[in-house]
């Protein structure tokens, strides 16, 4: 008895089979109207696909070499004021800390001295000269006065560019050429207008020359340090699309790496951010999807309107009393959509949803009410 249980389960199974094989060679579910909404079937027209993500590959965000700056102490001092915090936007020449030197005060010192005494050696240049022309001192006084003068304008022009280099600027160094009062605190001023990325000294705090107080930097441009698996390195070219993962920011290539990182197997390449998003970051490590442009007619759809029957991949197209069933070949897959292609033009009308319903009626295997 148990013998012929066996056989009658084996006979319907492969029954069972022929059926399904024999609807689904039907290659189309009648659905009236009526069924499709109580399905809960949403349609919808096809999307074209003008690039299709061919692989994903980790990136680091990072700061072009020229957009990056260390601010640092141009004098040995006190830091007394630090303006700005970490995130603060800033602009070019603004004001963004102070310093207590007495190096400058003996800077602002020396260049006095050396303007005052340019203007002695220029008084007497001219008067030296204004006797030669009347005969009362030889050719020899003048050039005399006149190396002298030379020489403390020499003087003076150092003395300046030493102020400056410290932080002081054209006004300010005329301003103490006029009223001759010294300045006490040296202002510390951004470079660049942008970002603060780290700050690295505390009021309180002493400070040698060129010890660093600021990293700031302009974030209109960022790069995507790319890590390529060596086996997509041909996969890839200069010009070419990246985009960061959920859509948040596309990169153009500028970069390949002539070398193989030998720890990860993989190829560094760099990418060019222009206008980045606020949700794009600094140090941030995220995802992108290297895109290609497709020659052929290819469409997005998300994963719910496809169907996988004996390996194989179907959609489901909207016809006047159903759907047609239609083979499709899927060229690439990320984030629940996928990038397909077949016997399709583009203007059709699909199921977006409950493929799997679809695929039991096609198949015969649940109810088309």
């Amino acid at each position: 008895m148990s013998r012929l249980i066996i056989l009658l389960m084996l006979a319907a199974f492969v029954l069972s089979g022929l059926v399904q094989n024999a609807v689904a060679e039907t290659n189309f579910i009648q659905l009236n109207q009526q069924q499709i909404e109580n399905l809960g079937i949403k349609t919808g027209k096809l999307e074209p696909a003008k690039r299709i993500p061919l692989f994903s590959t980790p990136a680091k965000v990072v700061v072009p070499p020229e957009h990056d700056f260390i601010v640092s102490a141009p004098l040995a001092g006190l830091v007394v004021n630090m303006n700005a915090a970490v995130g603060d936007k800033v602009i070019k020449g603004g004001v963004i800390g102070f310093i207590n030197s007495p190096e400058l005060l003996t800077l602002q010192g020396n260049y006095l001295k050396a303007s005052g005494a340019m203007k002695l050696a220029s008084a007497k240049y001219n008067r030296d000269k204004k006797l030669k022309q009347e005969g009362v001192v030889s050719g020899r006084s003048e050039q005399e006065s006149y190396s002298l003068y030379k020489a403390a304008d020499v003087e003076v022009n150092e003395s300046r560019q030493l102020l400056q280099i410290a932080g002081m600027t054209a006004k300010d160094v005329q301003q103490l050429d006029t009223t001759g009062r010294l300045i006490g605190k040296l202002p510390i001023r951004s470079p660049v207008t942008g970002r603060v990325l780290e700050r690295m000294a505390a009021i309180g705090s002493r400070v040698d020359s060129q010890s660093s107080l600021y990293r700031v930097a302009n974030l209109d441009v960022l790069w995507l340090e790319i890590n390529v698996p060596q086996e997509h390195i041909n996969d890839i070219h200069i010009g070419e699309t990246v985009q960061v993962e959920n859509g948040l920011a596309e990169a153009t290539v500028n970069v390949l790496g002539q070398g193989v990182n030998p720890e990860n197997q993989t190829v560094l390449a760099r990418a060019i951010v222009n206008h980045a998003p606020s949700s794009i970051r600094v140090g941030q490590k995220l995802t992108v999807q290297h895109l290609q442009a497709d020659v052929n007619a290819a469409y997005l759809v998300n994963d719910a309107a496809i169907a996988h029957h004996q390996g194989k991949a179907f959609i489901f197209l909207k016809q006047e009393n159903g759907f047609k069933v239609c083979e499709v070949n899927v060229i690439s897959q990320q984030s629940g959509t996928s990038v397909i292609s077949g016997a399709i033009w583009g203007d059709e009308e699909i199921a977006l949803n409950n493929s799997a319903t679809l695929k039991a009626n096609w198949l015969g295997l649940g109810s088309d009410e």
